[in-house]
């Protein structure tokens, strides 16, 4: 990914209200230039100690990824007072912009 695109991306994630989400595609879309696989290479690569709100990003439909650090990613959005449906996605009314 080219800097210029992944500071543009970086810079969207970090203004991600707190108790809100957005999907990878959104922020591809707010961009010039990068997928929605971008991005979750751009999260996954970010490095120990970082303070970029990761947590607030997620999958297409409101679902959280299939990764690694999922259980985390839910009790950290779960923290902020974000809602999980009987399907495990996130109702529309957390998602952002």
């Amino acid at each position: 990914m080219r800097d210029e695109i992944r500071q543009q991306a970086t810079t969207i994630i970090a203004r991600i209200p707190e108790g809100r989400v957005t999907t990878y595609g959104a922020i591809a879309k707010m961009t010039e230039g990068a997928t929605p696989r971008s991005i979750g290479a751009l999260l996954r690569l970010l490095p120990e100690g970082h303070t970029l709100p990761w947590h607030r990003v997620v999958a297409a439909g409101g679902r959280l990824a299939d990764h690694g650090g999922a259980s985390e990613q839910r009790e950290l959005l779960s923290a902020e007072g974000v809602m999980f449906d009987a399907h495990g996605r996130i109702p529309a009314r957390f998602f952002w912009p």
